[in-house]
């Protein structure tokens, strides 16, 4: 069962090159402020960035996992930003300071024979790192980048220079039929110890799975993360209580809001970041009732023991949820 620590040690940070990636992609690269080693971390890491005014986002680390002089991040410029890539592009540059947490892991490679790692767009953060630290092994893998167009495709020249470039393809969606990537036909052919990779866009990563889901995949080979989650439409959410065991309090939760606003509300203190059901800060154990789970963080496994949500963005299907709160 994956659950969040309750406390998250932070460290400060000085941003010591700020780099444009692509078109709408600057990579940010971070040293500790003290001058020495930062805590090391494991392929498909993430670090949280306190960005600004209590806003807090969760960005993938993208260099490799050998290092422990820094951090490479990459931040994709979103129209619809809801603060963190706005204020990521707008506000941080070379010599700032910024708050970060501690590495943390819920896209680790596994032990296999082989590996498949298809990434969409931003989604090359983590899937690069994984490339490094599969490369460095001599682990046998090979990797696909699918992006708009290569303008838009992020550490090309890096990918390209690489000691693994080989066993890398690009596919742009403004490319000629014959470059882009059969998903499919790929992944018509499961083998045994070979496991799949994916992270990028929902849409991008919904095909990858459900084309890997048909052909037979196992679960236990499909490894994903989400990057943002999507509000789900239910047709009309309906009141329910939250009894934190504890203390035997009842929260109410109104059908206009979510179970995260209502316990903070009532002035019970829970940690949160994304609000999409995406990073699991806010994971907390149910202990009686059956959840509604509207998140990407927990697995199909995870969400059937019904022992867990997010309440940043899942509701209940009974009447009331206790919580281990």
């Amino acid at each position: 069962m994956r659950q969040e620590p309750s406390n998250h040690p932070l460290m400060r940070v000085r941003v010591a090159t700020r780099r444009q990636e692509a078109t709408d992609i600057a990579s940010f690269e971070l040293v500790a402020e003290s001058g020495g080693p930062l805590p090391a971390f494991a392929a498909g890491a993430h670090i949280d960035v306190h960005v600004r005014d209590g806003l807090v986002r969760q960005y993938s680390l993208c260099n490799d996992p050998a290092e422990t002089h820094r951090y490479l991040i990459a931040v994709l410029h979103e129209p619809a930003s809801r603060g963190g890539s706005k204020a990521m592009h707008a506000s941080v540059q070379a010599g700032d300071v910024l708050t970060i947490g501690e590495p943390r892991n819920h896209f680790p490679l596994a032990a296999g024979d082989r590996h498949l790692l298809l990434a969409g767009g931003i989604g090359v953060t983590p899937i690069l790192c994984m490339a490094q630290r599969l490369a460095t092994t001599g682990a046998a893998f090979e990797m696909h980048v699918c992006t708009r167009s290569a303008d838009r495709t992020a550490f090309r020249e890096r990918i390209a220079q690489s000691s693994f470039a080989a066993q890398v393809r690009f596919h742009h969606d403004d490319g000629p039929a014959s470059q882009k990537l059969d998903i499919p036909g790929r992944l018509a052919r499961p083998q045994a110890g070979e496991h799949l990779y994916v992270c990028g866009p929902k849409g991008f990563m919904d095909a990858v799975l459900s084309a890997a889901r048909a052909s037979g995949w196992p679960e236990t080979q499909l490894h994903y993360e989400f990057f943002a989650g999507q509000t789900v439409q239910s047709g009309g959410d309906q009141p329910f209580e939250l009894e934190l065991a504890r203390t035997g309090r009842v929260v109410c939760v109104r059908e206009d809001q979510t179970a995260l606003q209502a316990l903070l509300d009532a002035g019970v203190e829970i940690e949160s970041s994304c609000e999409q059901g995406v990073c699991g800060t806010c994971a907390t154990r149910v202990l009686a009732g059956v959840p509604d789970h509207k998140d990407l963080y927990f697995t199909q496994e995870e969400q059937a023991a019904n022992d867990q949500f997010t309440p940043c963005c899942s509701r209940a299907r009974t009447a009331r949820l206790v919580l281990d709160l």
